[in-house]
């Protein structure tokens, strides 16, 4: 059995840039909210929600108690279910998890919800009393495992000079890139952002304490306006290196949902019944050492072996790109032309906030290919550690 989105029953709020709107407030308690009043307008009937997945990749306060604080806060307490942790990979292993559970028959119908806040990340202390005067380790949740690879050794960012290298990819191909990816990002801006409301609902903003909301975010925030010209004038992060400010991504903050269940109650909850959305597969890869941006394209071809189904199936792609490189490396592997990816826009320009980056990714792909009047999709991104994951995905529109 494949997991079915039911059409429209899913929201991703706008991602806030770093240290911007969303800074201060708890990622768990802020996802109840956007959850608990998205399942309200959308009258999706709770009662027969039977497993929640709860993705998030920086802790917060309080989320020691994870899936079962979330659901509780939803109204939906005696829902249970875990609490996923896998970097920029976090929502399509939910959306593989909560395919599996229906597989199995331990659960009819998912709620997935996705949130972090990559700004203020917690800054974590590692008790060590055989150190001299029992000092431990101190560590920047954030900052230091983007700087550094614990296994390989290197910042992401050199992972995404070596790829460069390997793929003999200039300075002057990505930024022709990220400008293309910029120019597509206008089109979900177009007549009063019609592509992003078909899904994105506001962020409500509160104080810290959640007692007042003090406004509310409606647009993404931290979007850099991007011109040939203002590429031109970037160097390189690195000296010696290609990868400029311009061609990569920024840390973000947000949350995103989703339900997954059978196909008969798939097509009771969608907002249209004539639209269907078929989970087909789910693939997963990991390169060599400190070249994490190659890893979306065997993650991809993985899931379209899984799915029965080849690079020429498909009609659509979307990918999580926090470099340029990403997209030309997979391109070079999978001869799926670059320019054609990614149609309204993706991480490199929307940003980053890990957890509910994926499942942005995969709502932008499913309203595309509605847009398209149906066809096969792919999602893929890079994860922490030189992984990658991909699921591919069918769209049916039966109102033809």
């Amino acid at each position: 059995m494949h997991g079915f989105i039911p059409y429209g029953v899913y929201w991703s709020t706008p991602f806030a840039k770093w240290q911007g709107s969303l800074a201060n407030l708890n990622s768990v308690r802020l996802a109840a909210h956007v959850g608990r009043q998205v399942l309200a307008d959308k009258r999706v009937p709770l009662d027969q929600i039977d497993l929640g997945i709860l993705g998030m990749t920086n802790p917060q306060k309080g989320s020691f108690y994870g899936l079962p604080w979330l659901t509780g806060m939803l109204g939906i307490d005696r829902v249970a279910g875990p609490t996923v942790q896998q970097a920029c990979a976090t929502s399509v292993r939910a959306l593989q998890m909560a395919s599996q559970e229906l597989a199995g028959g331990t659960a009819t119908c998912a709620l997935l919800v996705m949130c972090d806040r990559m700004s203020n990340g917690p800054i974590v202390h590692y008790p060590d009393a055989t150190a001299p005067g029992g000092n431990g380790i101190t560590e920047r949740w954030t900052l230091d495992n983007f700087a550094a690879d614990p296994y390989a050794g290197k910042a992401m960012l050199e992972t995404g000079e070596n790829v460069a290298a390997k793929y003999g990819v200039t300075l002057a191909m990505q930024h022709e890139l990220k400008l293309h990816r910029f120019e597509q990002y206008q089109a979900a801006l177009a007549n009063d952002r019609a592509f992003q409301r078909r899904y994105m609902v506001d962020a409500p903003i509160f104080d810290s304490s959640f007692r007042k909301q003090t406004g509310a975010l409606s647009i993404d925030e931290g979007v850099f306006p991007t011109s040939a010209e203002g590429l031109a004038r970037l160097k390189p992060v690195r000296e010696g290196g290609t990868i400029t400010f311009g061609a990569q991504t920024h840390p973000a903050d947000g949350n995103a949902g989703a339900i997954v269940t059978t196909r008969e109650r798939a097509a009771e909850m969608a907002t249209d019944s004539g639209i269907e959305i078929e989970l087909l597969g789910f693939g997963q890869a990991r390169v060599e050492k400190a070249h994490m941006p190659m890893a979306p394209a065997p993650a991809a071809l993985n899931a379209l072996k899984h799915a029965g189904l080849t690079i020429a199936d498909v009609d659509a792609v979307k990918t999580h790109n926090p470099f340029a490189v990403n997209d030309l490396a997979f391109a070079a592997d999978t001869g799926f032309d670059w320019r054609k990816m990614n149609n309204y826009g993706s991480s490199i320009i929307w940003g980053h906030p890990q957890g509910p980056t994926g499942l942005r990714g995969v709502i932008e792909l499913i309203e595309e290919l509605v847009l398209r009047g149906g066809g096969v999709g792919v999602f893929t991104g890079c994860a922490a550690g030189d992984s990658g994951v991909a699921t591919v995905l069918r769209v049916t529109d039966r109102r033809k």
